[in-house]
């Protein structure tokens, strides 16, 4: 299994904009293949957003990554410093808290 967390700030688009564009997309990205979920992330305070993924695959997440979902987050001008880290998941220890590995 494979995290990606992507964080952007948004820009000149408010966070009721954001979230109405957000439900729309909701169904796209639950039809991705080898998604296991995707949590939406908002911290308005810090005028910070984005997702944490949860990938079945390191080969789903690149497959993700090498799209037009993921190339059109960075090329999107209302959401700006994009940022997109992955990490795997350590499989013993997050069994234990509710993570299949």
């Amino acid at each position: 299994m494979h995290i990606l967390i992507i964080n952007f700030n948004l820009h000149e688009i408010t966070r009721e904009q954001y979230e109405g564009v957000c439900d729309e997309l909701a169904p796209t990205f639950a039809s991705i293949p080898g998604l296991i979920s995707k949590t939406w992330l908002a911290n308005e305070e810090t005028n910070t957003y984005g997702g944490v993924y949860l990938w079945e695959s390191r080969e789903a997440m690149d497959a993700y990554k090498a799209g037009e979902i993921f190339a059109s987050i960075g090329a999107n001008p209302a959401l700006i410093n994009v940022t997109a880290t992955d990490f795997e998941v350590i499989a013993g220890p997050s069994q234990v808290t509710g993570v299949g590995g």
